[in-house]
């Protein structure tokens, strides 16, 4: 009996000790994360180099006003698929480190740092989600602003659908700000 107990005590810190072993799987995740977020960074500054390469000649006195509108119409459509890269990089940061705090370990020199408040207070999953969210919805915002600035107006209707739009990216703001402003208040 007395041998049984043991056996069952060590089976049982055996599989205890295995299942919270098993957490270290996520490193997959977070090193997976971060190495898309280098390729994403390198992608979006290759772009920008690119971009900079390209308005070189706005400044040519040799350009018809036509022309320097569609160089400058191309241009703001780099800048902000630019913006959106960067973006993508630091949504990919922030969920690599928020999954490394949750699951393998706390970031002591992160801690130690005065951005950490601004960047990582993340305690659970619920905190990753809303970190995670808010850089999401500013994407999905500056995507909406790259779309519209494609977007030709050939009926009322067409300019009525993207003021809509715009009012649904402001209702969107303001319902993420005022959530935030809830929960920092400590309301429900």
């Amino acid at each position: 009996m007395i041998l049984t107990q043991k056996l069952c005590k060590r089976l049982e810190g055996w599989l205890e000790s295995s299942l919270w072993s098993s957490r270290l799987i996520v490193l997959v995740a977070v090193l997976a994360s971060l190495m898309t977020a280098f390729a994403v960074f390198y992608l979006a500054t290759v772009d920008t180099w690119l971009l900079v390469k390209e308005i070189y000649h706005y400044a040519d006195p040799g350009l018809s006003a036509l022309e320097r509108k569609a160089i400058r119409s191309q241009a703001i459509a780099h800048v902000v698929e630019v913006i959106d890269g960067y973006l993508l990089a630091t949504v990919l940061i922030i969920f690599a480190l928020g999954l490394y705090e949750l699951f393998i370990s706390a970031l002591d020199q992160a801690r130690r740092s005065q951005a950490f408040a601004k960047v990582l207070i993340i305690n659970n999953l619920d905190d990753l989600k809303s970190r995670l969210g808010k850089v999401i919805l500013i994407i999905l915002i500056v995507r909406f602003f790259e779309q519209g600035l494609r977007m030709e107006f050939t009926r009322p209707v067409d300019l009525l659908a993207f003021a809509g739009g715009i009012a649904l990216v402001g209702l969107a703001l303001f319902l993420s700000h005022s959530a935030i402003y809830r929960f920092s208040e400590g309301g429900d």
